[in-house]
């Protein structure tokens, strides 16, 4: 499923590094299954999906679904703002966070699952290499 970005002045707005700051500042929301607001709680496809509906990005709601959007993109070729995707409670895509790129090589932010808050973490440590599915760019 493609990508819709408006036309126009948003357009100009959908840069990588204000995704990522924008990401970066729910540091601390909490996890909540089907959350997609910070005053409720994200999951990790809520929380990717609010960030980019900001700069006018139409994605869909679900991992699953997101893994779709856009395109490919290597692993060693990984920019602020893709979207990395992980397999972690069963086969496929379960799992989505925002590269940080360049200015945090090999790190993510994401929302974890129950008891945990949107964080940074490494996408290079065992348990997140061992479980990365792919790499999508949506701009």
């Amino acid at each position: 499923m493609p990508v819709a970005v408006a036309p126009g002045p948003a357009a100009v707005l959908l840069a990588p590094d204000a995704i990522v700051q924008m990401a970066l500042g729910f540091q601390g929301v909490p996890y909540r299954l089907g959350g997609e607001e910070p005053a409720a709680g994200f999951d990790c496809s809520g929380l990717v999906r609010y960030v980019f509906e900001h700069y006018q990005v139409d994605l869909p709601r679900t991992v699953a679904e997101q893994y779709q959007s856009g395109r490919r993109v290597q692993i060693d070729d990984v920019q602020a703002g893709d979207l990395l995707f992980f397999s972690t409670i069963g086969p496929g895509a379960t799992h989505v966070g925002i590269a940080l790129g360049p200015s945090g090589p090999g790190e993510f932010v994401h929302a974890p699952g129950d008891g945990g808050a949107v964080r940074v973490e490494h996408f290079d440590s065992p348990y997140w290499r061992s479980r990365l599915v792919g790499v999508r760019r949506l701009f």
